[in-house]
């Protein structure tokens, strides 16, 4: 799953960073409203985290632009704007949820988690295949029953797989599944990650379409 952090504050972007990575989500973290409306025009993601006083652009005007385009993407507010018509007014211009800042960090996890489910139509998303079971909701997987621990960046390559078995996946896609804003991308990432996820899930899960890319094969 891939969210796009909008959150001006050194000090609380990175502790949201470092927990939404340890969540093992991939995340873009922007700083300014201008770069916040950039990216949800160029990119596309599972989740926003917005704050509302930004620099340059209100996160506010970041949101209505964003509903004004149609886009549906999930909207979490995080601000530390705690007044009444504040809180209407952003549920009003599109927003899904809403947090005052200082927040519990396993609750905006639990709230982020709720509002991913709820925008895919799953009560209980999870996903199973050929003996591979994926839980988001607690991050937990499973190979016939038995716990496996996956990082961060294998959930991130395996999951939009198995949601989708015989789909293939090129290379570029998952690279988008896996890194954040501006991150540096490395030449054969992908083929390390696979090659991990092989050898904990069994060779033949996850199959290589030649000049295509990869794909989690149909029963």
């Amino acid at each position: 799953m891939r969210v796009l952090l909008v959150e001006d504050d050194a000090m609380i972007g990175e502790a949201v960073l470092d927990a939404l990575r340890a969540d093992r989500y991939a995340v873009d973290w922007v700083r300014d409203g201008v770069m916040a409306d950039t990216a949800l025009r160029t990119e596309t993601y599972d989740l926003v985290l917005l704050d509302l006083g930004l620099p340059k652009r209100d996160g506010l005007q970041v949101l209505r632009d964003l509903r004004g385009r149609h886009v549906t993407v999930p909207v979490l507010i995080a601000t530390a704007r705690d007044a009444v018509g504040d809180r209407i007014a952003g549920l009003d211009a599109g927003a899904d949820d809403y947090v005052v800042k200082p927040f519990d960090t396993d609750e905006l996890l639990a709230r982020i988690r709720a509002l991913i489910r709820r925008s895919a139509g799953r009560g209980e998303p999870v996903f199973s295949h050929k003996g591979v079971t994926l839980n988001p909701a607690t991050r937990e997987a499973s190979v016939h029953g038995e716990p496996v621990s996956l990082s961060a960046r294998e959930w991130a390559v395996l999951e939009p797989m198995l949601a989708r078995p015989g789909v293939v996946f090129s290379r570029s896609q998952l690279e988008e599944k896996l890194y954040g804003w501006k991150d540096d991308i490395s030449s054969n990432a992908i083929e390390v990650y696979v090659h991990g996820l092989r050898k904990k899930l069994g060779s033949d899960m996850i199959q290589t379409v030649r000049g295509l890319g990869y794909l989690v094969p149909r029963l």
